[in-house]
């Protein structure tokens, strides 16, 4: 699934990754693998560019609606991606009410739990085109590579799906590692539409409630907060 979501993101010809080389299973182990091209990481490089280069990605888009091909997982969660033609629709099904069935409904009453998922319909009633999106695009999943005697940058490790490009945006705000200059080559290549910032926290709901499947500890409480809150909106 890596490698699939991997050379999708390669197919676009736009950002770096780590070019997908094979993927196979060993015999004796039954293990899988999957074999990238090396990169030399290095410090330094432009975010500014970095924004450019995601953006330009995002333009590639699905013809087949929302979706991608392949499962795959969102660190050790499993992540269902059967297509679907309507984002709500998706994000409801695949994101949101995936998450709340692996977390308890996060602890929220049944009633609650309704007018969460009908305000998040709301909130994604802007019709966004399916693009090519990481998935997965924390601080920790980018960075810069030398290749032909430039610094340019790369993203890796990804959870790769056709969806909201804003979801990828959304999620570098949640643990650091992204520069004002990041966001404004990102907007100077393709502005985020109105209202996006309501819908940030939707999108990064969904990884603060995996972050309680994966680890516990004060993430289902963080994801209750933002539930308040886009119960507010």
């Amino acid at each position: 699934a890596e490698y699939e979501g991997v050379k999708a993101m390669s197919d676009t010809h736009t950002i770096q990754v780590p070019t997908p080389i094979a993927f196979g299973q060993f015999e004796k182990t039954g293990q899988g693998f999957a074999l990238f091209e090396y990169l030399e990481f290095c410090g330094g490089g432009s975010q500014y560019e970095l924004g450019v280069q995601l953006a330009k990605m995002h333009r590639f888009t699905s013809d087949k609606g929302f979706g991608f091909h392949i499962d795959n997982t969102i660190g050790a969660t499993p992540q269902p991606n059967s297509w679907k033609s309507n984002w709500a629709d998706f994000w409801d099904e695949h994101r949101l009410g995936h998450m709340l069935r692996l977390t308890g409904d996060a602890g929220m009453s049944k009633d609650k739990v309704e007018k969460l998922r009908q305000k998040t319909r709301e909130l994604l009633s802007h019709n966004p085109l399916p693009s090519i999106i990481h998935g997965d695009l924390w601080g920790g999943n980018k960075g810069f590579c030398k290749k032909e005697g430039k610094v340019i940058p790369v993203i890796f490790d990804p959870a790769t799906y056709y969806g909201d490009r804003e979801a990828d945006v959304a999620m570098t705000y949640l643990f650091g590692g992204f520069s004002s200059d990041f966001y404004d080559g990102y907007n100077a290549e393709w502005p985020l539409p109105e209202g996006h910032e309501k819908r940030r926290t939707v999108y990064n709901l969904y990884h603060i409630l995996n972050h309680e499947v994966l680890f516990g500890g004060g993430y289902l409480r963080q994801a209750q907060g933002m539930i308040d809150q886009i119960l507010r909106y």
